[in-house]
């Protein structure tokens, strides 16, 4: 039976499943290979030809979260094909890295701390075909995603810049809304591209960006790391491949963007415009409003030959875990520098892996956990609500947290609340972006005795094998006569 992604026009030589960037235990360095290796497992779905842009293509999609990714071949009869789910489960991150699932924040802070220069190439897939004549709107198959959004976006853009004293390049995701043939509005929020644009237009001068379209899962999460200002994402994509990112010069730039990449977008981040933009939905659940946007002027659109479009719904999984997990990274990098005590962290589905952050402590003295809760909040502006927690709690079990601060906290004695923070500015619940935080020590005193927080625990439970002493399912063939 023919494989499914080469039913779909996804795979140009069916030896690829035992290609290069296919490895059952190292990291998967190909797009293509990666849909390859989930249609190779039953986690990918392709549809019909045909499925609507409006709606129905994200609809799909998002039944299908976290189950299968899905290929959209046709979409509403356009020739290029829309990929979506492609991370949507953190097992397939950890498998996408050659890691187990306990080890993907130590092989991300890794990768962070030991960047692999990338290699510049000549020639690249990325611009087999070349447009200087632009029309997004018929060259790509852009999807509207919610009821309410303001029309089409590019959502898994990886919009690259450069920092306009030092060279050094920025990658970052942000929501592009198609407003015309060759112009697009971005919501720039305070981050790295947003400091070099106002870098570039102190000096009146447009940013020349890249935006780049279908990337590998790990190019794809290193785009999302917490790194420091002039620190290129596309150097830590190298370490989580174990090789350099190969990429190539864009056509009407200096940006470089990866070689190996579907789709190019090359434009210009206006200086002084700015055009209204949104609504559009957004990770926790609601609409980021309307409002006056940057604008870039698109100049040259680049791909392969029978590209591939990827997107990502709006509050779906694959765009809560691409945020979450560099960001756990991160923050526990930030906690272990201060507090070896800090074992692990998780931000949780139920906070839409932003805004909930639990922490996991071997505490060695009171107070302490307070202090971490301190840390924690200042590790990133979205963190909103921490708990911490004792060794014996698993952070990644929400029902196991919530056990904690059921049987370890006391609100009179163990709550922190700071007003007044700054926040996520997509939190509804705040002044634009200004709220309180709160943290829980939900961690168990160290003076008290012994069998007071003691957890009940059957010998046995973790190691008895139910089905090999079971003898049927007909209860009466099992009495005592």
């Amino acid at each position: 039976m023919p494989h499914l992604a080469a039913e779909a026009g996804l795979a140009d030589d069916p030896a690829r499943l035992s290609g290069p960037g296919f490895a059952a235990n190292g990291p998967v360095t190909s797009l293509r290979d990666w849909l390859d290796r989930l249609s190779a497992t039953g986690r990918l779905a392709v549809m019909r030809p045909g499925i609507g842009l409006r709606f129905e293509l994200a609809a799909v999609s998002k039944r299908l979260d976290g189950e299968k990714a899905t290929v959209f071949p046709a979409p509403d009869g356009h020739p290029v094909s829309v990929i979506s789910g492609l991370v949507s489960d953190r097992g397939w991150m950890a498998e996408a890295m050659g890691v187990e699932p306990s080890q993907v924040l130590k092989r991300f802070q890794e990768a962070a701390r030991n960047p692999v220069p990338w290699r510049e190439t000549s020639a690249a897939p990325a611009q087999e075909v070349v447009h200087r004549e632009v029309d997004l709107i018929t060259l790509l198959p852009s999807p509207t995603h919610n009821e309410f959004d303001s029309g089409a976006y590019i959502t898994a853009g990886l919009l690259i810049s450069r920092n306009p004293k030092t060279g050094i390049q920025n990658v970052a995701i942000h929501r592009l809304q198609v407003s015309g043939p060759d112009r697009l509005g971005a919501l720039l929020l305070p981050r790295h591209t947003l400091a070099y644009q106002q870098m570039a237009e102190d000096e009146e001068q447009d940013l020349p960006i890249a935006i780049v379209v279908g990337v590998d899962p790990l190019t794809l999460l290193a785009s999302q790391a917490i790194a420091p200002l002039d620190q290129d994402e596309l150097e830590i994509a190298g370490a989580l491949h174990g090789q350099p990112l190969d990429v190539v010069k864009c056509i009407t730039s200096e940006v470089r963007v990866p070689a190996q990449a579907e789709i190019v977008i090359e434009g210009r981040l206006l200086a002084r415009k700015r055009e209204p933009e949104g609504p559009f939905g957004e990770f926790p659940q609601y609409y980021g409003e309307r409002g006056e946007r940057h604008v870039i002027q698109v100049d040259a659109v680049t791909h392969r030959r029978n590209p591939l479009f990827h997107t990502i719904v709006g509050g779906g999984l694959e765009h809560l875990l691409l945020g979450g997990i560099p960001r756990e990274a991160t923050i526990l990098d930030h906690l272990q520098r201060s507090f070896p005590s800090v074992g692990d962290v998780h931000l949780a589905r139920g906070g839409v892996c932003r805004y909930h952050l639990y922490v996991q402590m071997k505490k060695r003295s009171e107070g302490e956990a307070k202090n971490v809760i301190l840390g924690a909040l200042s590790a990133h502006y979205d963190v909103k609500h921490v708990v911490v927690v004792d060794e014996d709690v698993d952070v990644h079990d929400p029902t196991e947290v919530e056990w904690a601060v059921a049987t370890r906290f006391q609100a009179d004695r163990d709550l922190v609340v700071v007003a007044g923070s700054q926040g996520s500015k997509l939190d509804p619940s705040t002044r634009d972006g200004v709220g309180a935080k709160m943290g829980l020590d939900a961690t168990a005193p160290l003076d008290a005795l012994e069998m007071r927080f003691k957890r009940i625990r059957v010998p046995g439970e973790d190691t008895v094998e139910p089905g090999r002493l079971q003898a049927g399912t007909d209860w009466r063939s099992g009495r005592a006569e």
